[in-house]
């Protein structure tokens, strides 16, 4: 089903604006971009003056290139690779675009030297799935899009065994360019299992709010969603059982917060690839993008 709402701009426009931008901040030139009157610029989760931050620093992009347009409220997101001096690093990046002009922009660059994280190792390569068109009879509606996106929320959030979404059954999930499921090769031993395995059996019940969920680009023709929302964990569970009576404990006793993008493919109502990147932040940090 297509949305019915005339739309702002081609898919190719668009991926123009973002390619634009993209050129601009590799050449380390913001004066390069069409900015709209009125911007706002955020960069792991901070407004920030444009030309600070990643302009800065910024050694050059990957070869990694997924994106994806809303053609209808005139957003466009990007996730891909940022070489800075020390580290090769994951990057999302969504741009509001106004008449062919920039006035939005929320980046997250996942510098592990600065947050303690380790994920490796990162494989960032193209996922055929994500780029796929759908056709008109399975395009969902994007209110019934957010809607399933929104039950994999609310199936993390005090995950105690209990679905509010559906997985496919080759479901897979990527974090910071490492997948998370069915890779008995990471860290954790819960990554072995299945999306639905992990969420069956309650291995996230640490996992307290997923708080300010967002959802402010929905590509139809694709069925995917992209998200912001933050993971707070209070740090006051500690040992705990799985729904099959394994013992656990959780992994983070102190108070914390997760700030994410989340990319969702959804085809037969189903949840089929998953995209995120995350940083840690201050314990239940705003978003500047809940501001009016």
């Amino acid at each position: 089903m297509r949305n019915a709402l005339p739309p702002q701009h081609t898919r190719e426009q668009l991926y123009e604006v973002l390619d634009e931008y993209l050129a601009a901040l590799v050449a380390r030139d913001h004066t390069r971009v069409r900015w709209a009157p009125f911007v706002r610029n955020t960069e792991n989760n901070v407004e920030l003056m444009i030309g600070d931050g990643l302009w800065g620093t910024i050694a050059g992009l990957g070869s990694y290139d997924l994106r994806f347009a809303d053609v209808t409220t005139g957003q466009v997101g990007y996730f891909g690779v940022v070489d800075e001096t020390h580290e090769h690093c994951a990057f999302s990046l969504r741009l509001g675009v106004v008449n062919g002009a920039i006035a939005e922009v929320e980046t997250l660059v996942v510098r592990q030297l600065d947050a303690g994280l380790k994920f490796e190792p990162q494989v960032f390569e193209h996922k055929p799935v994500l780029n796929e068109m759908l056709p008109p009879e399975q395009q969902l509606p994007r209110e019934r899009l957010i809607s399933i996106a929104d039950g994999y929320f609310d199936t993390l959030q005090l995950n105690d065994g209990q679905l509010f979404t559906r997985f496919h059954p080759d479901c897979k999930r990527v974090e910071n360019g490492v997948q998370t499921n069915s890779n008995p090769d990471f860290i954790t031993p819960v990554a072995a299992l299945s999306c639905e395995q992990q969420f069956l059996l309650g291995n996230f019940r640490y996992d307290d709010r997923l708080r300010g969920r967002r959802y402010p680009l929905v590509d139809v023709e694709r069925g995917l969603v992209l998200a912001g929302v933050f993971i707070d964990h209070s740090g006051r569970l500690g040992d705990y059982e799985l729904t099959d009576g394994t013992k656990a404990t959780a992994p983070i006793r102190r108070p914390h917060t997760f700030y994410m993008l989340e990319l969702f493919k959804i085809k037969n109502q189903m949840l089929e690839q998953i995209e995120a990147n995350f940083i840690t932040v201050p314990y239940h940090m705003p978003s500047p993008w809940d501001k009016p």
